[in-house]
């Protein structure tokens, strides 16, 4: 079996997470991270590619790894036009659109910019895997009662493709032949609908749809929103931090730990045990939606992401959804693992590599 080394890197916010990967074997695996003061000289996110291009090669000199042995690069990515899923070939269009983050300013957009650099410096080819920007939906999940407003895909795409992939390998099947309802319980919370291999319904975690979440507010009565705007009872950014970052438990507990959480509860906290009991509801809710988009066919629900681990999450999950169909639980997330296996798949003939276009897969009615 033939084998290649791909090099993931997944750009955050603080860190530079890479990967390398020997087929789908781990060889390494760090997080480099990026304190206040080393992004602090750069006016815009894009600014940090350099630096962070250098840090990755620094630590892969440092850890004796020669980049020429490397046989493809796979980044993140991100600011793109919305696309098809799939593994992408990095091409100069897309290299422009991440690097000049013109939809979305976001660090992730780097991870097409560094793979490219370091593809072309090494006379390799580079992709990027299943981006943010993945949009799946069928036209129905895109309308809303106002004209020309339209529902988003916005997903844990990356880990939720690659959550199916690898439970499909798992029960011998083929993805493309399954229709699954994967939950990405994390700080954000992305609940999809994936039928026969495309993503056709989900929950938009950016713009404050869905369950509410350790620190995202979710869907908001609109009314009660547009009455909190015009009284001026919460400024405008306030308003965008609830729905982005300081919503959901962080707004009604403090925190958006799940243990601490859990620690509140023990020591008899019932208000703690309501809010918790709350957002596991609406995590029910929200399957339960996608079941119906699924016409109830579903071969199974899977819990991903780091809540996935919380016995007392899952267990309140499975009693309430066990008669939709099997609730499966793969904790954790596989961003980096899931850069390389796409890339993987390409190499080795499984999987065309797709050619990114630059037009939007929907635009409007």
């Amino acid at each position: 079996m033939e084998k290649y080394r791909i090099l993931s890197i997944n750009p955050g916010s603080t860190s530079t997470k890479i990967g390398l990967f020997e087929n789908e074997k781990i060889i390494f695996k760090t997080s480099i991270e990026h304190t206040p003061e080393d992004l602090k000289p750069f006016k815009d996110i894009k600014d940090q590619y350099e630096f962070r291009l250098n840090t990755v090669i620094q630590t892969l000199e440092k850890e004796n790894i020669d980049i020429n042995s490397i046989n493809a690069f796979s980044g993140r990515g991100g600011s793109l036009e919305p696309c098809s899923g799939g593994t992408y070939l990095i091409n100069d269009l897309m290299y422009k659109d991440a690097s000049q983050m013109k939809i979305v300013k976001h660090p992730s957009a780097l991870g097409i910019v560094i793979a490219k650099n370091l593809g072309d410096k090494y006379g390799k080819p580079s992709f990027c895997v299943n981006p943010p920007d993945v949009d799946e939906f069928i036209v129905e999940a895109r309308i809303t009662g106002i004209p020309d407003v339209y529902r988003e895909s916005r997903i844990h795409a990356l880990n939720q493709k690659e959550i199916a992939i690898r439970y499909a390998k798992k029960i011998n099947k083929n993805y493309k032949n399954l229709n699954l309802i994967i939950c990405h319980l994390g700080g954000g919370i992305s609940i999809a609908a994936h039928r026969k291999g495309k993503m056709i319904d989900c929950n938009d975690i950016v713009n404050g749809d869905g369950p509410m979440t350790p620190n995202r507010s979710g869907f908001l009565p609109a009314k009660a929103v547009l009455k909190m705007c015009i009284n001026q009872t919460y400024t405008k950014d306030q308003i965008k931090s609830f729905i982005g970052k300081n919503g959901g438990l962080t707004a009604w507990l403090g925190t958006n730990d799940i243990r601490k959480v859990h620690q509140m509860i023990e020591k008899g906290n019932q208000k703690a045990k309501i809010i918790l009991d709350a957002m596991i509801y609406q995590i029910i809710k929200q399957i339960g939606a996608m079941y119906a988009s699924l016409k109830c066919n579903c071969s199974a629900i899977i819990l991903t992401g780091g809540i996935a681990n919380d016995k007392y999450v899952k267990d309140k999950i499975k009693a309430y959804c066990k008669k939709m169909a099997k609730v499966v639980t793969m904790p954790g997330e596989f961003e980096l693992e899931a850069l390389a296996a796409g890339a993987v798949r390409v190499l080795k003939g499984e999987e065309k590599p797709l050619i990114y276009t630059g037009i939007p897969v929907f635009k409007s009615l």
